[in-house]
């Protein structure tokens, strides 16, 4: 779930108390260090990794302490779906924010511009910063600063049961229009549903829109896309695959949802990202891992497209820990930690580097999803780009219940866009 932002005077109050809050912390370059120059302290970090994650992120986390035993990293796991407000009500309140969190790719501007995190330009934080892909590195920045090190890059693909679709007697679809024909060959020989469609989280909408050769945003001219034609086919291929039973949809609890059908083989075909391969490798449907395939998602009437997500590091500007803090995101966002990362989880480097290891070179899932990110939609990276999510959500689920039509909910978006981004057209 993504929240929304406050309101402009909230805003201007919460982003002050967050100023306030850093001259309070004392960021000198004495904070977490004694006098010898050695870190010390403790550094709080909010992890909001996955549950087939966050074992390996402890772990990691916690390996700071072997090269800074005078440091105590104090690792809290937070639900993704809490984060991103959690930490607005502990930051606006100065009371209980982290010292480092593992912020979507989304949510950096966001912060930033309400002042709740430290520039990291010029700080140990941002180490060999030519090593990183140059994709990875648009997300961090805001207002001519940095205030993220990339931690994770990533997309969308296709996930399916080789399986049930070999058994179907169906092809990998390369567009939505083939998953829909195959939909019924599926079910037919299998008993399984084609596709989960995630109803419930906006980010899956995306593929759809871009397939359409749409987009939300023009950030660089300023103007509103997502209510002209290419939104309203997006609305539409969500709709027909629903009513057609080609897919299943939920209005909440999409992830675990989708995950447990995937697993189960109730259905064949789901978009998804490298961060549910553990999970779903896990199910019964994958005792034989080579049963999962990737495939790119498929695409709509013109094009095919798929977002470029991901997750980074920053640091609360009111942090009272702010040398160790820099010091954990350059580690954690080290060539080493993001190899053991990839080896562990599957999940893809933001170091050019590392693609380089073999180990990491050679794995499968790396092979798929390396050119799927190199080839994703950026995003547009503005204060109010998390914000974007939450009029689609809303439309999605009247179209997918029939309380909207896709040209009613294309316009309602497009009319929502333009009272938060009050200069675009």
């Amino acid at each position: 779930m993504r929240r929304g932002i406050r309101g402009v005077a909230a805003t201007a109050l919460v982003a002050g108390l967050a100023l306030a809050a850093t001259a309070c912390g004392g960021g000198d370059s004495s904070d977490g260090a004694n006098s010898g120059g050695e870190l010390s302290g403790t550094v709080t970090f909010w992890d909001t990794s996955n549950d087939a994650e966050k074992a390996t992120y402890r772990k990691l986390a916690e390996g700071f302490q072997k090269e800074h035993p005078k440091v105590h990293v104090k690792y809290v796991n937070v639900p993704f779906g809490d984060a991103n407000a959690k930490f607005k009500n502990a930051a606006g309140g100065n009371s209980g924010a982290p010292d480092v969190m593992r912020t979507e790719v989304a949510w950096v501007a966001d912060f930033a511009n309400l002042g709740y995190l430290a520039p990291l330009d010029g700080t140990p934080a941002l180490d060999k910063t030519d090593d990183y892909l140059p994709q990875a590195v648009g997300s961090t920045k805001f207002k001519g600063k940095t205030y993220a090190a990339p931690q994770v890059i990533d997309t969308l693909g296709l996930f399916y049961n080789k399986k049930l679709l070999k058994d179907a007697g169906v092809e990998v679809p390369r567009n939505f229009a083939e998953l829909a024909t195959a939909a019924k060959k599926i079910k037919a020989k299998t008993g399984a549903t084609a596709l989960y469609l995630r109803g419930d989280d906006p980010y899956w909408f995306l593929p759809y829109l871009y397939g359409e050769g749409g987009n939300m945003v023009d950030a660089r001219d300023k103007v509103v896309e997502i209510d002209d034609g290419a939104g309203v086919k997006a609305f539409k291929t969500i709709k027909s695959l629903v009513d057609s039973k080609a897919a299943v949809t939920d209005a909440t609890d999409g992830q675990e949802n989708q995950l447990r059908a995937l697993k189960d083989g109730t259905v064949a075909m789901a978009v998804d990202g490298p961060w549910d391969i553990e999970g779903a490798r896990a199910g019964k449907s994958f005792k034989d891992k080579k049963n999962l395939g990737v495939a790119p998602v498929p695409g709509g009437s013109t094009a095919q497209g798929s977002p470029q997500g991901g997750w980074n590091l920053s640091v609360y500007a009111g942090s009272k820990n702010l040398q160790a803090s820099y010091a954990f995101v350059k580690y954690m966002s080290s060539a080493k930690v993001q190899q053991q990362t990839n080896e562990k989880l599957s999940l893809l480097p933001t170091r050019k580097s590392v693609y380089e290891v073999p180990a990491v070179k050679n794995n499968e899932m790396v092979k798929f999803f390396k050119p799927a990110v190199d080839g994703a939609v950026q995003r547009p990276w503005i204060a109010e780009g998390n914000s974007l999510f939450e009029p689609i959500k809303v439309q999605m689920n009247k179209v997918l219940t029939g309380a909207a039509t896709p040209e009613q909910a294309a316009k309602a978006t497009g009319d929502a866009y333009r009272k938060l981004l009050k200069d675009y057209k």
